[in-house]
C-alpha cells in the first residue's frame, strides 16, 4: 500500500515538475553541444550500410546464355533478396544473408540473343551462320560448346551476320523488347526501404580483345530509362571508343533529366588500356578533354571481382607484403596479345589513383579520382561471393568435382586455372536510406568500399582535429562527419600540420577476426615523382613491429582437412586515429583504408570437402580476405 501511494504521489508531481524543469535551448548549451539530448534525433550522416552487387549477368548476356545460364532475371532478383532458386546446373542454392540492393548488368551488345538462340527464334535460324550456332546447341555437347565458343570470338571479331547483328541492336523489335524486360524487372523487384533494384547494364568494350568494359548504373525509374536505349559496341550501331560512352551519358542526362553514371572494371585484362596516361587506346593524346570527361562520368572503381584483385600487384609495389592478393596478370588470353611488365602501370587502382595525381598537374583534372567497390560478375544470375558458398563465373564452374582442377580458359597463349577464380566481390555503402536515390547519390560521392566478400563494417574520416576521445566514444560518426570528411571526400588546406585520419573496422559477424587496419597512401613529390607507402595504424594481438618496420604475421588457424577456422587470433573490432607522419604541405595525396582479416580457407577446401574435388599442387588453399575503402585526397591550397 505505501508504495502505490508513492507511485501515486510521483504521478501527482510529474506534470507541474515537468513544466518547471522544461531545459531551453541555453539549459543544455555546454551540456551538450546537439539541439538535444538525444543524438539521433535529426540525424543528417548516412548511419547505414547498405550490401549490394553492381556487376551480375543473367541468361540474357550472351557469354552467359551461350555458356549453359538458364537463368533470367526474375531468379536473380529473388536469390539476391535472400530467397532459394535451382542453379542452371540443377543445385538448390540460397545467399547466408540476403543483399540490399543489385544492379543487374547484362552486357547491351546482343542482350537476350542467347535465350532466342536456343528457342531457335527465326531472326536467327533465318541466317546462315545463327543456323550453324543453333544446329551446334540442338545436338549438344561438344557442338554446342564450339557453337558458343565460334558465337563469342565473332562478336569480339566483329565478324558477326549484319543483319543478325541488326536484329539484336538497339531499335529492333527483338532488342527493345528485351530491354523493356529489363527495365520491367527491375520496377517489379525495387521495394524502397527493402531492396533497391537499379537499372543498368554492360557496355562492353573490347579493343582487339583488351577489357575496356563500363556498368552504367541509372538513378531513375522506367519513365525515365525507357527512352533511350542502351549504348552497344559494334559498328555501325555502337563504338568501342570510352569518349563515345561518355557522349551517350551526356546525352541521356539531357534527354531525360535523370542521373546516370559508370564504372569500369579488370583493367587488369586491358593490357594497360584502362588508365592511359600519355595516348588513348585511339592513339589520340590524353588531354584535358578526356581527363574531364572521364572525371565527370567514371566516380567508382571495381577493385575486386571473380576475375581478380585489382588493387595492386606486387611489381608495381615491391614492398607491399600483401600486394600479391588473387593476381590474374594475364590478358584476355584468346583475344590478345602477351601480357609485358609495362603495361601493368595502366591496369591496378593504386598505380591509377596515384597516376591521378601526376595527370591533374599537368591538365588541371584528376580522371582517377575514383572511389573503390567491389562486386561478383558472375555469369550464373547468382551473386555468391562467399567462400562456402561460392557458385563461380559461369554455368561451367558451378560446383562439381573437377571444376578446381579444369581450366577455366586455356588456349595456346596461356591458361587460366580453374582454382584461381576469385569468390569475391560485395560493396558497402554508407546512406540514409535502401532506395535508389540514396544508394546511387552515395555511389557517386563516393562514400562506398569494397570487400572480397565479407560483411566488414569500416568507417574513414579525413580531417585535422581528431582524437582518440572521438573515436572512444563509441558514436564516432558523429565526430567524423562534423570535423572533417568521410572516404570519398575531400580535404584542402595550406596549414603545416599534417592531416588526421579516423579508421575503425568491426569484423564480419558471422566471419573471421581482424589482423590488421593499413592506410595506403600516394603522392607526388615537388619534382612530379609518384610515390606509395603502407602505414600498419592497428592491429590485433599486441604486436611489435620488426626492427625493419614490418609487423608479423598474425598467424593461421586453419584446418585445411576440415575447411575451417577459429578466432582465437585476431579482434573483432579495431580502430585508431592516426597522422601522417611524412606529411609535406605541399603535395598532392591520397589515402585509403584497407582492413585484413585473419587467414580462413579458400573456396577449393569446401570443394575438397563436399566433393571430394582433387586440389591442384599449385592452388592456394587459405587467404586474408578484406576491404577496401574509397580514399580521401589531400590537395594543397
Amino acid at each position: 500500500m505505501p508504495r502505490i501511494l508513492l507511485a501515486l504521489g510521483l504521478c501527482a508531481i510529474a506534470s507541474p515538475l515537468s513544466a518547471q524543469f522544461k531545459p531551453s535551448a541555453e539549459s543544455l548549451e555546454g551540456l551538450y553541444p546537439g539541439k538535444t539530448y538525444s543524438p539521433y534525433a535529426e540525424r543528417s550522416f548516412p548511419s547505414q550500410i547498405f550490401w549490394g552487387d553492381t556487376h551480375l549477368h543473367t541468361a540474357l548476356s550472351p557469354d552467359a546464355g551461350l555458356f549453359g545460364n538458364t537463368l533470367g532475371l526474375d531468379e536473380a532478383y529473388r536469390f539476391a533478396r535472400g530467397e532459394q532458386v535451382t542453379s542452371a546446373t540443377g543445385l538448390p542454392v540460397k545467399l547466408g544473408r540476403p543483399l540490399d540492393w543489385l544492379a543487374l548488368t547484362d552486357h547491351s551488345d546482343l542482350m537476350g540473343f542467347a535465350t532466342d538462340l536456343s528457342k531457335g527464334a527465326a531472326a536467327i535460324v533465318d541466317s546462315d551462320q545463327g543456323r550453324g550456332w543453333y544446329e551446334g546447341f540442338r545436338e549438344g555437347g561438344d557442338a554446342a560448346a564450339a557453337a558458343a565458343l565460334d558465337a563469342i570470338t565473332n562478336f569480339a571479331q566483329g565478324t558477326i551476320d549484319p543483319e543478325l547483328l541488326k536484329a539484336y541492336s538497339p531499335g529492333s523489335t527483338a532488342y527493345d523488347s528485351i530491354w523493356d524486360s529489363v527495365i520491367d524487372a527491375a520496377e517489379r523487384y525495387n521495394n524502397p526501404g527493402h531492396f533497391t533494384a537499379f537499372i543498368s547494364y554492360e557496355w562492353t568494350s573490347l579493343n582487339k580483345g583488351n577489357n575496356l568494359h563500363r556498368n552504367v548504373i541509372m538513378r531513375d525509374n522506367a519513365d525515365r530509362a525507357r527512352q533511350v536505349s542502351p549504348m552497344v559496341t559494334q559498328p555501325p550501331f555502337g563504338s568501342i571508343d570510352p569518349l563515345d560512352l561518355y557522349q551517350w551519358l551526356e546525352n541521356y542526362e539531357e534527354k531525360t533529366g535523370g542521373r546516370v553514371l559508370s564504372l569500369a572494371h579488370n583493367g587488369n585484362l586491358s593490357n594497360g588500356q584502362m588508365f592511359p596516361t600519355e595516348q588513348q587506346y585511339t592513339g589520340a593524346p590524353v588531354d584535358e578533354n578526356y581527363v574531364r570527361l572521364r572525371a565527370k562520368w567514371e566516380p567508382l572503381y571495381e577493385v575486386t571481382q571473380i576475375k581478380g584483385d585489382g588493387e595492386t600487384h606486387p611489381y608495381l609495389s615491391p614492398d607491399d607484403e600483401f600486394a600479391d592478393y588473387e593476381t590474374w596478370d594475364a590478358g584476355n588470353l584468346d583475344l590478345t596479345e602477351a601480357k609485358t611488365p609495362e603495361m601493368l602501370k595502366g591496369e591496378y587502382a593504386r598505380e591509377a589513383l596515384k597516376q591521378g595525381l601526376a595527370l591533374e598537374a599537368r591538365l588541371g583534372t584528376n580522371p582517377y579520382k575514383f572511389g573503390l567497390l567491389g562486386s561478383t560478375d558472375s555469369h550464373t544470375s547468382l551473386a555468391t561471393a562467399e567462400e562456402d558458398n561460392y557458385f563461380g563465373k559461369a554455368a561451367n564452374a558451378e560446383p562439381s568435382k573437377t571444376r578446381v582442377s579444369h581450366p577455366f580458359t586455356k588456349t595456346d597463349k596461356g591458361v587460366f586455372e580453374g582454382f584461381e577464380l576469385v569468390a569475391s566481390g560485395y560493396t558497402g555503402v554508407w546512406a540514409e536510406e535502401n532506395t535508389r536515390t540514396a544508394i546511387w547519390d552515395a555511389m557517386a560521392r563516393r562514400e562506398v568500399y569494397g570487400t572480397t566478400g565479407p560483411r566488414i563494417s569500416v568507417r574513414f574520416f579525413g580531417g585535422w582535429d581528431y582524437t582518440m576521445e572521438d573515436l572512444n566514444s563509441r558514436t564516432p560518426a558523429f565526430r567524423g562527419y562534423e570535423k572533417g570528411v568521410p572516404m570519398g571526400g575531400d580535404l584542402r588546406g595550406d596549414a603545416a600540420d599534417a592531416p588526421r585520419f579516423m579508421v575503425y573496422a568491426l569484423r564480419d559477424p558471422i566471419g573471421a577476426n581482424l589482423d590488421r587496419i593499413q592506410i595506403i597512401k600516394g603522392w607526388m613529390d615537388s619534382a612530379g615523382q609518384l610515390h606509395e607507402k603502407v602505414y600498419d595504424v592497428a592491429w590485433s594481438d599486441g604486436r611489435e613491429p620488426a626492427t625493419d618496420g614490418k609487423l608479423p604475421e598474425v598467424g593461421n588457424t586453419v584446418d585445411v582437412e576440415a575447411a575451417n577456422w577459429t578466432n582465437t587470433i585476431g579482434a573483432a573490432e579495431l580502430g585508431t586515429v592516426w597522422a601522417d607522419p611524412d606529411f609535406d604541405p605541399a603535395e598532392s595525396a591520397f589515402y585509403y583504408a584497407r582492413v585484413i582479416e585473419i587467414p580462413t580457407p579458400r573456396w577449393v577446401l569446401y570443394d575438397r570437402l563436399r566433393l571430394g574435388a582433387e586440389i591442384p599442387e599449385a592452388a592456394e588453399l587459405t587467404g586474408q580476405e578484406r576491404a577496401y575503402t574509397s580514399p580521401i585526397w589531400y590537395t594543397p591550397e
